[in-house]
């Protein structure tokens, strides 16, 4: 129906993005009806979001006439604004924000470095940007579910570990139950998107290749190794924060922090 109203295409774009945030902010109503507290998160999420985009395609827009290096800064900005948006998911954890950088830095970064350097990612701006983008957003997404589950253990059985921690248990052996928890937890929905890829959805870049003239084959071959390394970068963010989340969780003197 938009199509018959609007014949431009930056206008039948401005109307999608109108119509579906609407739509949005209507569900955000009754969630928030229903208890949920985010009625007022998600109307400047999904403002932000649309600025945070067009910029991006503009910016993009600039890029693709430089060189592929050129590439290098905007991903170095993602994963420092990735690390920001964990650290805002987990204000009593603390020194989140070095902490989320680090394991930021240990799996998407390398992940992405490792990758480029042989070849599985081509080293031009079309490519380096949305596959980057993608790994280091579903990595951001990854850490916070890491985090929050972890700290929701300590928070639950807070009784345990200071039982364990008097009888002489080391921090990281008590808390080791908690971080397993949450170490499975926060990869389900990267494990998922694996078990369920071509069965459940077709994700966006093997569309795109497909629409854009490549081999279907090549395509869900290239769709799969995207995954993969999305779970690889998250694999290894998580295992980083294994060893640096208890050094922020107990004090000098071995005891729990207070969280929250």
């Amino acid at each position: 129906m938009l199509r018959l109203l609007f014949h431009t295409q930056l206008s039948l774009g401005l109307a999608q993005a109108a119509t579906v945030a609407v739509t949005a902010m209507i569900v955000a109503w009754f969630a928030t009806r229903r208890g949920a507290a985010i009625g007022r998160e998600i109307p400047f999420a999904l403002l932000r979001g649309l600025i945070q985009i067009l910029l991006i395609g503009v910016l993009l827009a600039l890029l693709l006439r430089g060189p592929w290096w050129t590439s290098i800064p905007l991903l170095l900005v993602m994963i420092f604004t990735a690390a920001s948006i964990v650290r805002r998911r987990v204000p009593e954890l603390p020194r989140a924000y070095s902490l989320s950088l680090l394991c930021m830095c240990a799996g998407a970064g390398g992940v992405i470095a490792f990758m480029t350097l042989f070849g599985i990612i081509d080293p031009k701006i079309t490519m380096l940007i949305p596959v980057g983008s993608m790994v280091i957003a579903q990595n951001m997404n990854i850490q916070s579910l890491f985090l929050n589950r972890f700290l929701g253990e300590l928070r639950s059985h807070r009784g345990e570990i200071e039982s364990a921690l008097a009888l002489g248990a080391s921090p990281e052996h008590a808390a080791a139950p908690y971080l397993r928890a949450a170490f499975h937890a926060s990869l389900i929905p990267a494990t998922d998107n694996l078990r369920s890829l071509g069965i459940v959805w077709i994700p966006g870049i093997m569309a795109g290749m497909v629409l854009s003239g490549s081999s279907p084959v090549y395509a869900a071959l290239y769709q799969f190794v995207v995954l993969a390394m999305i779970f690889t970068a998250g694999g290894l963010s998580c295992l980083t924060a294994t060893y640096l989340a208890p050094r922020r969780v107990f004090t000098p003197y071995q005891q729990l922090r207070q969280l929250g």
